[in-house]
This record gives structure tokens, C-alpha cells and sequence, in this order.
């Protein structure tokens, strides 16, 4: 067995559908609120399940703090967001890996689910995010926008997929949610381009999907009209053109989000406001 936690914030919509996908299967779900200003809170309260709160600092600091110091009843845990879902299936291969004894953690593909279709080919699918793991074994660093999880020991695949519902809270929401997003990949897109180097053997070579498409950012970071690069990329070359209407708003979206990015990339370095600031003087 293991335990469940489910990250909120402002999640009113979400989180009474995410808990009923658990209850049945999880005897122990933990829901991490990051003081949430809805009824999120509420909601979550009236099923049996533990609902603690901190202040939110960026996600991986958030997933940190909740693997140091909330408490579960099982040493493995699963990673569950508000406007993701847990079904029997995965549930079932869950229990089974946490009894092989293999690995330290799975990787579990998502099933964006968008506009209500399934948009399966132009999000990369299978695309793997680590979601079952023992404690004490993974952790999680900062990386733009989100995190990236830090494995001691060997990890493995699962085969059963999660869903995730990715416009369930309105478009005005999603915009509102990538502008924020946006900034911090903008800082962090500065960072690589200064730090970073294109891994070309991963592209072609890497032995998961994880080091492929991570490898397949930092030289997307690099190309110039990267909006319009992604676009074609994600609805010619991986066929959003077959998840019809659907496929041509994500794509198009994503597209626009690339385009925030750059725009916040060059408002940081290259902007006239940018070169007239005076530098930061420390007293000592």
C-alpha cells in the first residue's frame, strides 16, 4: 500500500472529484494546501482525508517541505494534483511496484485530457512524470515553472496512465495560471542559455522519454521563432492535426505561451528598462 498526497491551491473545482478518484482505493490521502483563498479547504475537510496548509514558495520547495514534514502512514508515496485523477488501474499497478522491490520510484505517463478530448498526440504522449516513489529516496529542485524530481537509486515505467484535466477551471484561468508560469520560465530559459549546452546524444539517444524531451528543451531554448517552431512542431510533426479542433487550440496556445516566454526573456535582458536599471549596490 501506499499513501496519497494531493496538491491544491484555489482548486474548489477540482479537488472534490480528485479525492472521490482516491477514497475507495487510498487508506491514507493527504491533501497540501497552499493557503488557498477558495473553498478548497472547506470542500476537502468534509471527506475523511488530512488537510494541512503552507505557504507556497515555488514547487519544488513546496514538494520538499511536504516530504520532510507531513507524515504518512506508508513509506511510499504517490504525488497527485488536483486536476489529475487516480484510477483503479493505476492504482493496482501502483500496489504491484511498490512490492517488486526494484525501484526507487515510477514514472507514470499522462493523459491530458482538454476542451473534453483526449489530446494524444501533439502532448508528447506518453509523457512521464515521477509520481510513485519511496520517501527519503526522491526529492525535488526548482526548474523554471515547475521542478525536477532528484532520484538516489533506479527508477522504472509504469504502464497505466493518469488523467489530467487541464482546462477544467476556464480559459481565463489558464491564461491567468501561464502568465505567472511565464515569468519563471523566462528566468530560468536565462539561465540556461547561460550555464547550459545542447545535449545532442540524449536527443537521439537517450534511454527514456524523460531524457529525451528534457534534452529536446535546452536545444528548443536555443532556435529562433521559437512560438512559431513549437507550433508546426506539435500540430505537423507529433499530428495535432488529429485530435481535430482540440489539438489545433492546444497547439495554438502552447504556441502563444512559448511566445510569453520570449517576450519575458527579452524584457529581462535586452528591454531599454532593462539597460538603464542602475545596478544593485550592497551595503556591506
Amino acid at each position: 500500500m501506499f499513501s496519497i498526497y494531493i496538491l491544491t491551491y484555489n482548486e474548489e473545482v477540482e479537488i472534490a472529484a480528485c479525492i472521490e478518484s482516491a477514497r475507495d482505493l487510498c487508506d491514507d490521502i493527504v491533501v497540501v494546501d497552499s493557503l488557498s483563498r477558495d473553498r478548497t479547504v472547506e470542500i476537502a475537510q468534509q471527506y475523511n482525508v488530512r488537510v494541512v496548509q503552507h505557504a507556497f514558495e515555488s514547487h519544488g520547495r513546496q514538494r520538499t517541505w511536504m516530504l520532510e514534514e507531513v507524515p504518512t502512514q506508508h513509506d511510499w508515496v504517490y504525488i497527485l494534483e488536483a486536476d489529475e485523477r487516480m484510477t483503479p488501474e493505476l492504482f493496482a499497478e501502483c500496489v504491484q511496484a511498490t512490492q517488486s522491490g526494484e525501484d526507487i520510484g515510477y514514472y507514470v505517463a499522462e493523459r491530458v485530457l482538454f476542451m473534453n478530448h483526449w489530446i494524444r498526440h501533439c502532448t508528447q504522449y506518453p509523457r512521464y512524470q515521477m509520481r510513485l516513489f519511496r520517501k527519503g529516496k526522491v526529492w525535488f529542485d526548482d526548474y523554471g515553472h515547475t521542478e525536477r524530481e532528484v532520484c538516489d537509486g533506479p527508477t522504472g515505467f509504469l504502464k497505466e496512465t493518469y488523467p489530467h484535466y487541464t482546462s477544467g477551471k476556464g480559459f481565463a484561468r489558464w491564461f491567468d495560471k501561464h502568465n505567472r508560469y511565464s515569468s519563471d520560465e523566462a528566468q530560468e530559459t536565462i539561465r540556461q542559455l547561460e550555464k547550459g549546452q545542447v545535449r545532442w546524444g540524449q536527443i537521439f539517444l537517450g534511454q527514456t522519454e524523460v531524457e529525451r524531451r528534457r534534452a529536446l528543451k535546452d536545444l528548443s531554448l536555443r532556435l529562433p521563432f521559437r512560438p512559431l517552431v513549437r507550433f508546426f512542431y506539435m500540430y505537423f510533426f507529433l499530428g495535432g492535426w488529429l485530435d481535430g479542433s482540440p489539438g489545433f487550440t492546444w497547439c495554438t496556445l502552447q504556441a502563444f505561451y512559448e511566445y510569453m516566454i520570449v517576450l519575458k526573456v527579452w524584457e529581462l535582458k535586452d528591454s531599454p528598462e532593462s539597460r538603464s536599471t542602475p545596478p544593485k549596490i550592497e551595503s556591506s
